[in-house]
């Protein structure tokens, strides 16, 4: 599935629809350059799940967890991670199959660790500063 986002508003319908389209997926990688819209949309994908917590990136924290009506949601971001042994000292595995929403930044830094089933999402800013959206899941 291919979106184009041309505004923020739209955030919410489409957070929706992934959410429903992938309705027995919990593990969601995101893809794209720094700056793409990345923790943007996982804010919306949040918001879409019930989350009363305030969202923000775990640059520095590398992982938070958010209180929902489904349970524990966990929002990564690998971005500063130097090797994936720290991704086995933070006890990922614990997180990924807990059967728990896991939103993943920069899971390239951890691509020998990914479980086998996921959804990817690849974001990808255009020259007049929409977005596309690439939806699939492996």
């Amino acid at each position: 599935m291919r979106i184009e986002i041309k505004s923020l508003h739209e955030l919410p319908t489409i957070a929706n629809t992934i959410l429903s389209t992938f309705p027995d997926e919990r593990i969601f990688l995101f893809y794209g350059d720094m700056g793409a819209g990345k923790t943007t949309f996982i804010n919306a994908l949040c918001e879409a799940l019930d989350v009363q917590d305030h969202t923000s990136s775990p640059t520095f924290s590398i992982v938070n967890e958010y209180a929902a009506t489904h349970g524990p949601l966990y929002h990564f971001d690998f971005y500063r991670l130097k090797n994936e042994t720290e991704a086995f000292d933070m006890g990922y595995e614990e997180y990924f199959y807990s059967g728990n929403y896991c939103f993943v930044e920069w899971p390239e830094k951890i691509a020998n660790l990914l479980p086998s089933s996921y959804v990817k999402i690849k974001m990808e800013v255009t020259e007049n500063q929409n977005r596309f959206m690439t939806v699939e899941k492996k």
